[in-house]
């Protein structure tokens, strides 16, 4: 017994079982896979609906979906977002810094709604107009928490990394972003985490996502189909959040090493 106490094993399965992330990612796996074994729960929670459980669609192909829709927008996101906080913060950039972030505070400003309503007449249904209201959406963080780690960098490591004879692209490649990363990793985090729960609204333009079974529970008065569709979207955003959450400290770790 007292081997087995002082098993090197031990402390990382203890630090495995605190840890919320596999807990979280567990809980998402048995709701996404799981659902038509909570058919008899919701029957029993919601008497009077004849169809208690979503069935036009399995909630796994939802998820791929969704994952999918909230990635290219996402990626879409922080290519820009960076982009432009890069530029702002750039001796040639500066002088359009007020009207990037004008643009960039705009994209927010508006309803994805909005945005979807303006862009299906041009582009029509489907993922296309969700893509670019997401895409807007999520600008804001990215952008502003990479100006803000840039403007970060302390100034000694760039005169450093000067007097080590790096261009402009080598500080920025090799001394600015690693600096600047776990801000601008806090403001991609921000921006995933928004576009997790605003990509549901796009299943109103007929793309595929979560927010399918919540459309037509608020549609059809079924509030069995709305519980569902929310508890997965609210576990993932939380297995994403965690997971960003472990980059995070990772990168920090990284750093410090």
């Amino acid at each position: 017994m007292s081997e087995i106490a002082a098993s090197p094993h031990r402390p990382a399965l203890e630090s495995w079982l605190r840890d919320p992330l596999p807990w979280a990612f567990l809980l998402l796996l048995a709701l996404v896979f799981g659902m038509p074994a909570l058919k008899p729960v919701f029957a029993f929670l919601f008497p009077g609906q004849e169809r208690p459980l979503y069935e036009q669609d399995s909630f796994w192909s939802l998820t791929l979906a969704h994952l999918w829709l909230v990635g290219v927008s996402s990626s879409i996101s922080v290519i820009i977002g960076v982009a432009a906080g890069i530029f702002v913060t750039r001796p040639a950039g500066r002088e359009f810094r007020p009207l990037i972030e004008t643009i960039v505070a705009t994209g927010q400003t508006f309803p994805p709604v909005a945005v979807l309503a303006v862009a299906v007449p041009l582009l029509g249904f489907g993922p296309a107009p969700a893509l670019i209201a997401l895409a807007l959406y999520g600008l804001l963080p990215v952008t502003e928490a990479t100006v803000a780690g840039l403007e970060s960098v302390p100034e000694a490591a760039c005169e450093a990394a000067r007097g080590l004879g790096f261009g402009h692209l080598g500080r920025l490649l090799r001394v600015e972003l690693p600096l600047a990363a776990p801000v601008v990793i806090a403001g991609i985090r921000t921006s995933v985490i928004i576009n997790i729960g605003t990509a549901a609204i796009a299943s109103t333009v007929g793309a595929k996502t979560l927010g399918l079974p919540i459309i037509i529970g608020l549609s059809g008065f079924n509030t069995a189909y709305v519980l569902q569709g929310a508890l997965i979207v609210g576990t993932l955003a939380v297995v994403i959040d965690l997971a960003f959450e472990r980059l995070g400290g990772f990168i920090s770790r990284w750093k410090r090493g």
